[in-house]
């Protein structure tokens, strides 16, 4: 039994502060501003002014694909694709026996040369190696010419193929992602999702909605991710969303839940010019609609009527109003009171569909780190649909105004998960229009996202009888002007009510554990 002594933001329905919690066997056994006689003799941990919080949700990641680029290059800082350019040729240098080498972050519109890295670059650093350089959005790759010959027979007749610049958008990039992905071992993505977990855990990160199913035979990876969400000992949590339009792929591994990116995504995204779009782009085009609505309704009724819970990807607004139609559909095909059903990244919301989604309660998990992205910025934005449209970007507020549960993701690898920079992001927004208080971006990142994942009962708020998964903060965000929000600082994590300890761990003990235990996954 431990009495913690802070600033307790509980964000409990009243959204008290309390002076004092009480952790008893992972429990929370007391908050209030009195300590009762009761636990006058249990240890006091005095955190001096800091905040206890409900540890973060990340309510749409890709995690076994962070893992993997966790491990490998990071050029998102990068300002000039030969700053690149040298970042992948003293990966090279340093990559030892590995066949494949995996870089992520690439943007034409952060670098000097407004355009990606070509082919050509990357075979003058690393011409002995294959390599791809994912694109931030995770929609495109660049891949050297040794990576190309290895490939090019499976993507040539693929729509995105581009051999000259080594690009490869649209399907040639899903199946150039299936191929790298299929050559990994279980055992090193096993590894590498252990060190994953700790660096999310470092953030104040205890629980991840992940997205799965990319390119790993029999949806292996899909397997793995369920495993690995039960074998965790230290309290941290896995929600395994199957992204695949067959419902048998969820059903038949006992998942409650399907949907995702890549097979479940309607259409593309900006980076691309492909996310779907009611009107054109500054180009004439019109971005891609993947699947017509008759083939998202029927899916979206056969995992309805097996009480799943349903996620799709949609970004333009053409996509957003095809998900919103072919939800409605669904529901009224099976009405279901509490299905918990969303859309992810929700970026240009129509009038229309915003009503459905109030109506029909669909929630939003969105990811407030695309509001003045880097990788991403509003310059580029306006050259493609204009300021107007720019203007009517994520704008999270008019969500809540219109009682949509809204959680907070970082769509990673697209974006580095980190909740202190969407809480930021969402009370600083450039809209000022679209600003949020303090109190529901924490709401957005904590409780909502257990409220996402039907785990609100026993997470997401710090009251007597849930888990104590709490985040150590180094200030009250309350007392912080919201200006500075993105100051505050992850200082520890509690999970169970102990702190977090390493996910590393023998892989063979691991995956025992996973395969007999009941953990929630």
């Amino acid at each position: 039994m431990k009495v913690y002594k802070a600033n307790i933001v509980t964000l409990d329905s009243g959204n008290n502060v309390y002076n004092y919690l009480v952790e008893d066997n992972g429990r929370i056994a007391y908050v209030g501003n009195e300590l009762p006689e009761e636990f006058d003799m249990a240890d006091v941990v005095n955190l001096s002014g800091k905040a206890l919080c409900p540890s973060f949700v990340d309510t749409h990641q890709h995690f076994a694909s962070f893992s993997i680029f966790h491990a490998g290059l990071n050029v998102m800082d990068a300002s000039s694709n030969e700053e690149i350019a040298a970042a992948v040729a003293d990966f090279y240098a340093r990559s030892g026996k590995a066949k494949t080498l995996i870089a992520f972050g690439a943007s034409p519109y952060s670098v000097k040369e407004r355009r990606l890295i070509s082919r050509e670059e990357l075979d003058r650093v690393c011409p002995d190696k294959e390599i791809m350089v994912v694109k931030y959005d995770g929609h495109a790759c660049i891949v050297n010419s040794k990576l190309l010959r290895k490939i090019d027979s499976l993507v040539r007749e693929l729509r995105g193929y581009h051999p000259d610049t080594g690009e490869m958008n649209q399907e040639a990039f899903f199946k150039v992602s299936d191929y790298i992905t299929g050559s990994l071992s279980i055992v090193d993505l096993f590894s590498k999702m252990q060190e994953a977990a700790d660096f999310e855990a470092s953030r104040g990160i205890g629980m991840v909605h992940t997205v799965s199913g990319v390119g790993f035979v029999g949806n292996l990876d899909i397997t793995t991710e369920k495993i690995f969400a039960k074998s965790l000992s230290n309290g941290f949590q896995l929600r395994v969303f199957p992204q695949s339009m067959k419902v048998s792929t969820a059903t038949s591994r006992k998942l409650p839940r399907i949907g995702g990116c890549f097979e479940c995504a309607l259409d593309g995204c900006f980076g691309s010019m492909d996310a779907a779009m009611n009107e054109p782009y500054a180009d004439g085009s019109d971005g891609v609609l993947y699947y017509s609505d008759e083939k998202v309704t029927e899916f979206m009724k056969e995992a309805n009527r097996a009480a799943l819970q349903i996620e799709v990807h949609a970004i333009g607004d053409k996509a957003f109003d095809q998900a919103t139609r072919c939800l409605k559909a669904a529901l009224d095909d099976f009405p279901r009171e509490n299905h918990r059903h969303g859309i992810i990244h929700d970026c240009l919301p129509t009038p229309e569909g915003l009503e459905i989604c109030s109506k029909y309660h669909i929630a939003m998990p969105v990811q407030s780190a695309f509001i003045n992205w880097k990788q991403e910025p509003d310059e580029y934005l306006e050259s493609i649909m204009g300021k107007e449209r720019v203007s009517r970007l994520n704008p999270i507020k008019t969500f809540l105004d219109k009682g949509i549960v809204v959680s907070l993701g970082s769509d990673a690898p697209c974006t580095d998960p980190d909740p202190i920079m969407w809480l930021d992001r969402c009370v600083n927004n450039p809209n000022e229009s679209e600003r949020v208080s303090v109190e529901q971006a924490l709401r957005m990142a904590t409780w909502n996202g257990c409220y996402t994942s039907f785990d609100e009962k026993l997470r997401g708020s710090l009251e007597e009888g849930k888990i104590a998964d709490m985040v150590i903060l180094d200030a009250n965000p309350y007392e912080l002007p919201s200006s500075e929000i993105g100051k505050l600082k992850v200082e520890g994590l509690i999970l169970g009510g102990k702190p977090y300890r390493s996910a590393r761990e023998n892989i063979l003990k691991a995956v025992f554990r996973g395969l007999t235990s009941k953990n929630k996954f």
